[in-house]
């Protein structure tokens, strides 16, 4: 028992969110007679939310830096807006179109990260004046009007599935996929496991190590089974999942992710041991920036339209799931799982609130009151010491 708590304790930020999101799961699951966790639910859950965890994992690295971007809603809208009148009124291939949107993102981002990093304007000045900036070109370029619809092609990001080879009732790709990422997460985390009893750092006890395991292979393959008996992975799945792995190894593993951290923890300090603090900054909103217009694109695709009211409200839906995810609100602190985590325990509770019939008024309350407790809880671990 010691142990145990030994290892919450230590890994509090990584493990309470998780364990809320599960309580959270069970909890709509009973109030909606079992529709929460139904295929068809589990899947809409996915693509409604897939813009917002993506806003997330760029947000998270802004926060760690210490500043926040308000402006990533309208940017995913102006941006939504100039592919549509790419694909739609000038008929151009989605694969270019979606290119040049995203370097618009970049642009954009760049645009930004200038005038913080640079001129030193505080980020909520910078990207408060971007929000409506861009908000204001969106309906300038959309004249007031929505442009619809998108090629069958580009719709197939947020809306298509990973084919089956297999054929059947079950989608067997779907399985054998769930199979080998458990064969992979096995693998890593004995390996992680090794190497820290090879350097001598204290790691838990062997059975619980094994029950960790068994546990998220358990929820791993579970998860697999329920898209597997509706329609499988949906595309928008496999390109989140790129992104968490991509952004979990440069923030884990590269030295550009040190210094993300190091520039949060203490930007006196970081620029004293040689790391160029306005460069990290400039770049994690030219970041943002891509992800944002990454955004706009999957939510447009997901809408089969560019609307001037695109993109309302996404920032601080982004902002919340970082923070709920373990963020801190002082910059240093915060994981991408953990901003995935946050991103979820909103979606869930969105569409729980939603299936039990709760108005928006009520869903607003609720959802502003979980972040404060989140933020809340976040200042109340630091001041006991707990990292």
């Amino acid at each position: 028992m010691n142990t145990v708590k030994e290892l919450f304790r230590g890994n509090i930020r990584q493990y309470g969110m998780v364990i809320a999101l599960l309580f959270i799961m069970v909890f709509f699951q009973i109030l909606t007679d079992g529709i929460l966790l139904k295929p068809l639910n589990i899947t809409n859950l996915i693509l409604q939310n897939s813009y917002i965890l993506v806003l997330a994992i760029g947000m998270l690295l802004v926060i760690i830096t210490g500043h926040i971007d308000l402006s990533v809603g309208s940017v995913a809208a102006f941006v939504g807006a100039i592919s549509a009148i790419l694909m739609v009124d000038m008929q151009m291939h989605f694969v270019p179109a979606m290119l040049i949107s995203l370097l618009i993102g970049a642009l954009v981002g760049a645009w930004q990260g200038f005038w913080v990093a640079y001129v030193r304007i505080p980020s909520f000045i910078v990207t408060l004046a971007g929000m409506l900036l861009f908000r204001g070109l969106t309906m300038i370029v959309l004249d007031g009007k929505s442009i619809a619809p998108f090629p069958k092609t580009f719709q197939k990001i947020s809306s298509g599935f990973l084919p089956d080879a297999f054929g059947g009732k079950i989608h067997m790709l779907t399985i054998i996929i769930g199979i080998v990422l458990s064969l992979i997460l096995v693998f890593s985390e004995w390996r992680k496991r090794s190497t820290q009893q090879k350097y001598g750092f204290e790691v838990g006890s062997g059975a619980l190590f094994a029950l960790k395991l068994a546990a998220m292979v358990a929820v791993l393959n579970i998860f697999t089974y329920v898209l597997a008996t509706y329609e499988g992975i949906p595309n928008i799945l496999i390109l989140l999942f790129v992104l968490i792995v991509i952004y979990t190894f440069v923030m884990n593993r590269t030295i550009v992710g040190r210094h993300i951290y190091a520039l949060g923890g203490n930007e006196k300090a970081a620029k004293l041991s040689g790391v160029k603090t306005q460069r990290i900054t400039f770049w994690v909103f030219v970041n943002m920036g891509v992800l944002s217009a990454l955004s706009g694109l999957i939510f447009a695709a997901r809408l089969n339209s560019a609307t001037p009211k695109a993109g309302v409200n996404f920032e601080l839906d982004a902002i919340a799931a970082c923070f709920i995810g373990g963020a801190s609100a002082s910059g240093g602190i915060g994981t991408v799982i953990g901003a995935i985590v946050g991103g979820l325990v909103m979606g869930v509770m969105n569409n729980g609130m939603s299936l039990v019939g709760l108005g928006i008024d009520w869903q607003q309350g609720i959802k502003g009151l979980v972040l404060l407790l989140a933020v809340g809880f976040d200042i109340y671990n630091k001041n006991k010491g707990v990292s």
